[in-house]
């Protein structure tokens, strides 16, 4: 054999190897081309460090590198969109009665930290703008709306409050709306459209319905379940009707590194160290 013929021969030996590995390159990028990351998303603020839905636990999920923090809505008597997640000041605060029975002003007088340790003895309740304007920019913000039925027009009032504040344009800001209320996610998304909107679920024997999904699927864009209902094969089939999903709650490493197996988008978790041990 000629140096010349060796010289072809290998040559086209050596293009058909990169051809196939471009070919397996690409079918890779395509496969993942829409893939992201699993984003961590501190529950009421990184909790387990600190105190609920305060905005010691929302810098704490920063300072922890979440991508975002959730967080529960609730009015006041007057009117005020105040940042609590039980119907009652009881267990979270040094006060007692329904958080809708309280002016701002009376809200304001207790103490949303000291119960969970001197620490944070003095940390006020917070009210949504407050928590807007704090951590616009700096992380993104899962607002739930707890129990709406008790608040009437308060689906307006956040709605307001992030148009007032240039955050209900998707480009701007990661916001996301989410309440376990599903009349009033539609509502809602009547309103401001332009804002993801979540639907949560709790834990459920019989798991979700393909018909279920379906009828999420036209005004939500998140369907986040009780953690204990995911499975591939929920967490396909949610992304087959073109919705994402952040299960809850985590507080414990084995429930996030089963989520992170199932594909899942997002984590809430009390630990936001616990989805990624490079947080903290």
């Amino acid at each position: 054999m000629s140096r010349l013929l060796f010289i072809l021969i290998m040559g086209v030996l050596f293009m058909g190897v990169f051809s196939t590995s471009a070919t397996s390159i690409s079918a890779n990028e395509i496969k993942n081309k829409d893939r992201q990351q699993t984003i961590t998303i501190a529950h009421r603020g990184a909790s387990g460090y600190a105190p609920e839905n305060t905005m010691a636990a929302f810098e704490k999920s920063v300072d922890m590198k979440a991508e975002m923090f959730e967080l529960d809505v609730q009015m006041s008597k007057d009117g005020k969109l105040v940042v609590i997640h039980d119907t009652t000041v009881d267990r979270t605060t040094n006060g007692s009665g329904q958080v809708g029975d309280f002016t701002y002003k009376e809200l304001q007088q207790l103490d949303a930290g000291g119960w969970f340790s001197k620490e944070f003895a003095g940390e006020k309740i917070p009210t949504l703008g407050e928590v807007l304007d704090q951590f616009k920019g700096r992380s993104g913000i899962l607002i739930e709306l707890k129990s709406p039925s008790l608040y009437p027009g308060i689906e307006q009032k956040v709605a307001d409050a992030l148009v007032s504040r240039n955050l209900h344009k998707p480009e701007n800001e990661k916001i996301i709306v989410q309440s376990f209320d599903h009349e009033s996610m539609k509502k809602f998304h009547s309103i401001l459209p332009s804002v993801p909107v979540g639907v949560l679920l709790g834990y459920s024997e019989n798991g979700v319905s393909n018909e279920q999904l379906a009828e999420f699927s036209a005004y939500a864009d998140y369907f986040n379940p009780n953690k204990a209902m995911i499975t591939k094969d929920l967490v396909e089939r949610i992304h087959e009707y073109d919705m994402k999903t952040h299960p809850y709650t985590v507080r414990d490493r084995e429930s996030a590194n089963f989520l992170l197996e199932t594909g899942v988008d997002g984590i809430i978790t009390d630990f936001p160290d616990y989805v990624d041990p490079h947080k903290g």
